[in-house]
C-alpha cells in the first residue's frame, strides 16, 4: 500500500466498511463483520475520523445515503494481470445495470472464461466501488457475492436494477417480465 495511506470506518444500512486510501485512490474496502476485519489491518494506514468532501470515505456514504450513484475515484487493487483485466472491465459496468459472467468474460478478453472470470470478481478487494455485485449469472440469477446475498440484492436495488427496474423485492406483477433471480410471473406468498 502507499505510503501515507489513511483508513475509515463507514458504518452504512448494510454494515460498516474499512476503506483504506491514498488521497483519491482506494485501495481496500473492507466489511467488518462483527467488527473483524476480513483482510486485516494495514500496518502504515493514518486512521481519520473526519471525511473530506470527495474523499473515498465521503463518496461511500454519500453513495449508500443515494446522494451519488457511481464514484468518481481512482483504484489501485493488488491482483494478478488477469484479476487486473477483469476487475478493469468491472469498473466500467455503469450504475444501475448488470452483466453476466459470461459477459464481463467477454468485456475482458476473456471470452470462454465465465468460471475463472468469477474467481477474479470473487477476490475484488475494492467491492462496491469496483461494482462486483453488478455480476449476474447467464440467465440474471443472482449469484455468489463475498459480503453475502442479501447485501448484493440491497445493492442492485439500491441501484435501481433489482428486480429489473420492478421496483419491489417481490418482483414484477407481469408475467411477461423476469426478475434477476430468473422468477416468472407472479410469486407465492405463503398464506
Amino acid at each position: 500500500m502507499a505510503s501515507g495511506s489513511e483508513v475509515a470506518l463507514v458504518p452504512t444500512v448494510i454494515g460498516t466498511f474499512r476503506v483504506v486510501y491514498h488521497q483519491r485512490t482506494v485501495q481496500v474496502v473492507d466489511l467488518l463483520e462483527r467488527g473483524v476485519e476480513q483482510t486485516g489491518p494495514p500496518t502504515d494506514a493514518r486512521p481519520v475520523a473526519r471525511f473530506p468532501a470527495g474523499s473515498p470515505p465521503a463518496q461511500l456514504r454519500e453513495y449508500f445515503s443515494g446522494r451519488r450513484k457511481g464514484f468518481d475515484l481512482l483504484v489501485d487493487p493488488l491482483g494478478t494481470k488477469f484479476d487486473q483485466e477483469v476487475w478493469k472491465s468491472l469498473f466500467a459496468i455503469p450504475p444501475g445495470t448488470t452483466v453476466s459472467y459470461g459477459e464481463l468474460a467477454k468485456r475482458s478478453g476473456h471470452a470462454g472464461s465465465a468460471r475463472a472470470v468469477g474467481g477474479a470478481v470473487g477476490r475484488n478487494p475494492i467491492p462496491i466501488v469496483i461494482p462486483c455485485h453488478r455480476v449476474v449469472g447467464e440467465h440474471g440469477d443472482l449469484t455468489g457475492f463475498g459480503l453475502g446475498l442479501w447485501r448484493k440484492r440491497w445493492l442492485l436495488q439500491h441501484e435501481g436494477s433489482w428486480p429489473l427496474k420492478s421496483g419491489t423485492v417481490d418482483g414484477p406483477p407481469d408475467r411477461a417480465q423476469r426478475t434477476l433471480d430468473g422468477a416468472l410471473g407472479p410469486r407465492r406468498h405463503p398464506a
